[in-house]
C-alpha cells in the first residue's frame, strides 16, 4: 500500500535541496588568476634581484683585477639561469588561458582541469622564486661592503696558493679517522656485549659498561682529547708516555665515540625479537653461540645506517685534534690565517670535509631507504 503524497513531500524536498547543493558545489571553479598574479610578481622580483646581483658581482670582479673571458661568460650563464623561473610561469599562463576558454564555453570539466594545472604551475613558480631569492640574498651577503666578505672567506689567490699545504694536513685527519673507525667498531661491540652479560655473574660487567657509556657520552670530545693528549705523557707510565700525539688522539676518539657506538650496538641487539633467542636456545645453542650466529648478524644489519652516521660524526671530530698540537687541516688553516690575516684557508678545510662527507650522507640515506623498502616488502 503506497504512502500518501503528503508524507513523501518532505523527503522529496530534502532530496531536491541535496541535489541543488551538489550542483552548486560542482559548478564553475573560480579563476586561478590571483595565484598566477602572485607568482608573476614574485618571479619579476627574483629576476630583477638576480640581474642587480649579477651586475654587482661582475663589477666587483673587475674592480679587483680579476678580469677575463670567464667574467662576461659567467655573467651571461647566471643571467640565463635566473630566467628558469619563467618556464613554469609560462605554463601557468597557458593553463590560465585554457581556463578562460573553458569558462567561456561553460565546460566545467575542462575548467577544473585547467584550474588545477594552473595552480600547480603557479606554486612551482613560487617555489623556484623562493629558492632564487635565497641564493640572491646569499650572494648579496658575499658582495657586502665592496666584497669584504668574499675577500675574507673566499680569496681565490690565497686559496690556490695554500691548497697544497691544507691538503697535506688534511690527510692527517683522514688517517686518524680511518684508524679510529676500526678501533671504535671493535671497542663499541665489546662494551655492548658487556652490557648484556648474563646472570648475576655478569652484573658487575653490566654496571661498569653502563657507567662507562654514561660518563663518556656526557663528556665533550674536546675535553677527552685534551685529558688524554696532555695527561698520559705526564703520568710517566711506560709505553703510554712515549706514544705519538696521533695515537693519543685515536685513543681519545675511540673512548668517546665508542660509547655512542656501544649504544647503537645495544639498540640493534635489543631490536632482535626475543623469540629468536628462545628458538636458538631451544635448539641447544649456548648463550655465546646465540649471540654469534643469531643475534649479532640480525642486529648489526639493522644498525648499519646509524653506524655510518656515527662515523661521519667521528670524521668531523678529527678537527678537534688541534687542541693537542697535531697539525691537521684545521690547525694548518689557523696558521695560514694568522700569517695572512685571512680565513680563506679555513674555507678550503670546510670544502674538503664537505666533499668527503656528503657522498657518505647520501649513501647512508640510500641504505636507509633500501632497508625501509625491504621491511615494507617483508611486511606485505
Amino acid at each position: 500500500m503506497s504512502e500518501p503524497s503528503s508524507q513523501k513531500a518532505p523527503g522529496a524536498l530534502i532530496g531536491a535541496i541535496g541535489r541543488e547543493r551538489r550542483l552548486t558545489i560542482g559548478g564553475m571553479p573560480s579563476s586561478p588568476f590571483t595565484l598566477f598574479l602572485i607568482a608573476l610578481v614574485g618571479a619579476l622580483v627574483a629576476i630583477v634581484g638576480s640581474a642587480f646581483t649579477i651586475a654587482a658581482l661582475r663589477e666587483g670582479l673587475l674592480g679587483n683585477q680579476l678580469d677575463g673571458w670567464w667574467v662576461p661568460v659567467g655573467a651571461v650563464l647566471l643571467g640565463l639561469a635566473s630566467l628558469i623561473v619563467l618556464a613554469p610561469l609560462a605554463r601557468a599562463f597557458q593553463r590560465w588561458r585554457a581556463f578562460s576558454d573553458a569558462a567561456t564555453r561553460r565546460d566545467i570539466t575542462a575548467a577544473r582541469v585547467a584550474r588545477a594545472e594552473a595552480d600547480v604551475q603557479s606554486w612551482i613558480t613560487l617555489g623556484y622564486t623562493l629558492a632564487q631569492l635565497i641564493i640572491v640574498l646569499a650572494l648579496q651577503f658575499v658582495l657586502a661592503n665592496h666584497l669584504a666578505v668574499a675577500k675574507t672567506f673566499i680569496f681565490l689567490p690565497l686559496i690556490i696558493e695554500t691548497f697544497p699545504l691544507v691538503l697535506t694536513a688534511f690527510w692527517v685527519n683522514v688517517k686518524i679517522f680511518l684508524i679510529a673507525e676500526v678501533f671504535v667498531l671493535i671497542w663499541g661491540l665489546v662494551v655492548a656485549l658487556a652490557m648484556f652479560a648474563p646472570g648475576r655473574a655478569g652484573k658487575p660487567l653490566r654496571f661498569i659498561a653502563t657507567a662507562y657509556v654514561d660518563i663518556f657520552r656526557a663528556m665533550p670530545a674536546v675535553l677527552v682529547i685534551y685529558l688524554v693528549g696532555f695527561g698520559l705523557p705526564l703520568t710517566g707510565v711506560p709505553i703510554l708516555k712515549d706514544l705519538s700525539l696521533t695515537t693519543y688522539v685515536v685513543i681519545a676518539l675511540t673512548l668517546t665515540v665508542g660509547a655512542y657506538v656501544a649504544e647503537i650496538y645495544r639498540a640493534g641487539i635489543q631490536g632482535v625479537h626475543w623469540s629468536q633467542v628462545a628458538a636458538s636456545r631451544s635448539l641447544g645453542l649456548s648463550y655465546s653461540q646465540t649471540l654469534r650466529f643469531v643475534v649479532l648478524p640480525q642486529g648489526i644489519r639493522q644498525i648499519i645506517p646509524p653506524l655510518l652516521n656515527a662515523f661521519i660524526a667521528l670524521q668531523k671530530d678529527t678537527a678537534l685534534v688541534n687542541v693537542v698540537g697535531v697539525i691537521d687541516a684545521f690547525n694548518q688553516s689557523m696558521i695560514i690565517a694568522s700569517n695572512h690575516y685571512n680565513l680563506s684557508a679555513a674555507t678550503t678545510v670546510a670544502v674538503l670535509f664537505i666533499i668527503i662527507s656528503i657522498p657518505q650522507v647520501r649513501f647512508v640515506e640510500r641504505m636507509a631507504q633500501r632497508d625501509r623498502a625491504r621491511m615494507r616488502a617483508g611486511g606485505a
